[in-house]
């Protein structure tokens, strides 16, 4: 099984707390996801996130199909870092883990998603799956953006 690896950071002018308490929150990944996914949490969501928490999810990643998505939160370090992995849904392997450091006038997010297709899936991962994941997460960071503002510390984005 080949693993592939999606290395995104970006910085805000947000506190850690700020930036563990909405990226901790599930219904806030809906917010920062591409409206074109048709994405919807569709499970019942605790008031905190822990170690061991299903998430399902509804995604319509392609020509408006649905398709169910299960994650589980694996790992919970509080305010630091946590992992989601997925144990149903469209890739045969998916390990998020979501990093969040004290920077000076913000925080700096780092998102370091392992994942990997079923055999033979080099020519869907190259012309379809890299080309979406970067497009959900150059979304993303216009959405943060836009919610709290840009980065002006060292004079780029991350």
């Amino acid at each position: 099984m080949k693993l592939h690896l999606l290395d995104r950071t970006q910085k805000l002018p947000i506190s850690l707390a700020r930036a563990w308490d909405f990226f901790s929150d599930a219904p806030n990944l809906a917010r920062i996801t591409p409206p074109w996914m048709g994405f919807e949490v569709t499970s019942p969501l605790p008031e905190r996130m822990y170690a061991g928490m299903i998430v399902v999810y509804r995604v319509r990643p392609l020509l408006g199909v649905p398709l169910r998505w299960v994650t589980e939160i694996t790992h919970v370090d509080e305010p630091r870092r946590f992992v989601d992995e997925q144990r149903f849904g469209p890739y045969r392997f998916w390990h998020h883990e979501h990093r969040f450091s004290e920077i000076d006038g913000g925080v700096e997010m780092r998102d370091l998603v392992h994942y990997a297709l079923a055999p033979g899936g080099g020519p869907v991962r190259r012309f379809v799956v890299t080309p979406r994941l970067n497009r959900i997460f150059d979304h993303r960071r216009r959405v943060l953006e836009e919610m709290f503002g840009p980065w002006k510390g060292d004079g780029g984005g991350g």
